[in-house]
């Protein structure tokens, strides 16, 4: 299984989760993001799926939808609250970003965002303080221009996929998540937040082991 972080958060944001799969003895990567375009990180993360022993279920959050989009060689695609791009769409172009996201970006010069670590309700509304404190201390600036990157192919058209649709999401609009899960082959609903891995791990886990199951099938 390989787990594909969004914009600022880092692979230790799915330390828990990793966890709870760890201990039902399933194999995890999580590859490190922030390499400057999307073309950089979905080679860093197609490195990673092609050193696999057999084709993996990859699992991409937020902008992550974007990267496990444009990857050959999975045996199933999970979008958790993720990007779903077409054919010359990218997560820029799809939109879809809330206004409290958008006030929440601090602009750190030559194009380097970062989110402000005060506002944990922006990924993390539903979470503990103290765990949503911690997430938020994780966080990492961003380099401008993987959101306008268009990934290569578009990888959902022929493999199997399923979409976690986050209705609390303060991120990423709901409705667009919604008109996004439309192109997987099944879909989760879930009354979470945006990162809902930081409060509910065990939750996430157990979903991704059964989509580890042959035959295995979800529907809203």
């Amino acid at each position: 299984m390989v787990l594909v972080h969004g914009l600022y958060h880092a692979p230790q944001h799915f330390n828990v989760a990793v966890g709870e799969l760890a201990a039902a003895q399933a194999e995890v990567a999580v590859p490190e993001l922030h390499r400057g375009s999307l073309q950089a990180d979905t080679e860093a993360v197609q490195a990673v799926v092609d050193a696999m022993e057999q084709p993996p279920l990859v699992v991409g959050h937020s902008y992550g939808g974007s990267v496990i989009t444009g990857l050959t060689g999975a045996a199933h695609l999970a979008y958790l609250a993720a990007i779903v791009p077409a054919e010359g769409e990218s997560a820029a172009r799809l939109g879809g970003s809330t206004e409290l996201l958008a006030s929440s970006i601090v602009h750190d010069g030559d194009g380097v965002t970062h989110v402000d670590p005060a506002a944990v309700e922006v990924f993390y509304a539903d979470a503990p303080i103290e765990r949503a404190t911690w997430a938020a201390s994780l966080l990492r600036p961003q380099k401008p221009g993987c959101g306008r990157g268009v990934p290569e192919r578009q990888s959902w058209q022929n493999t199997p996929s399923t979409y976690v649709i986050c209705t609390e999401d303060r991120a990423i609009e709901a409705d667009l998540q919604r008109e996004m899960s439309r192109r997987c082959s099944s879909t989760l609903t879930w009354h979470t937040s945006h990162s809902f891995f930081i409060r509910q791990p065990g939750r996430v886990a157990a979903v991704l082991r059964s989509l580890l199951l042959p035959g295995t099938r979800h529907s809203q």
